[in-house]
């Protein structure tokens, strides 16, 4: 089983803290995104019980120790923004991947990049971890953006990489290493 940081990952106005009942309207805005139900486990326009079902997904996967899944905060009023997680399927390789999604409300304002950078600096907090992956469809030049701003390095074109809503799809590879 995983265990949660005593001090919560934070950067600039954000903070990554476990998702708590009084997060379901934020992530009933999340599930609004024609696209996350395409890449998650959260269904298109939740209701309350499927919003409170998620959450208790994403509890899931740190006693499960399938990585981290935190809720990002507003540092000062502590409001759900949105969801940025560490994934450790590849720990044995030294390699984890990361996600994130920012509620539509929220989005323009550089959340996701505070969160990912957050994010990366709590993985060099696992001994096992060397490098930390995004994989983002080309299309999503926003994510890139993220991506960039949050010091990931763009690798390459992963062409036919995965399936995403019922196709298959190009992606491109990101990547942040350990600093030396």
């Amino acid at each position: 089983m995983l265990r949660l940081p005593t001090l919560a990952p934070a950067f600039g106005d954000v903070r990554l803290r476990p998702f708590e009942p009084r997060d379901v309207e934020m992530v009933q805005d999340l599930s609004t995104d024609p696209y996350t139900p395409l890449t998650s486990t959260l269904v298109g326009e939740a209701t309350a019980e499927q919003a409170r079902a998620w959450i208790d997904r994403q509890h899931d996967r740190l006693v499960a120790g399938a990585g981290y899944s935190f809720c990002i905060a507003d540092a000062v009023d502590d409001r759900a923004l949105g969801q940025v997680g560490l994934w450790l399927a590849d720990i044995e390789h030294g390699r984890a991947t990361a996600g994130y999604g920012v509620a539509p409300p929220e989005r323009g304002r550089g959340i996701a990049g505070r969160a990912l950078t957050a994010l990366t600096a709590f993985a060099w907090t696992v001994p096992e971890l060397h490098r930390v992956e995004l994989y983002i469809e080309p299309w999503n030049e926003a994510s890139s953006r993220t991506a960039e701003n949050a010091g990931y390095e763009r690798e390459g074109l992963l062409r036919s990489r995965q399936v995403i809503g019922g196709r298959r799809v190009d992606m491109l590879l990101y990547s942040a290493i350990r600093p030396a």
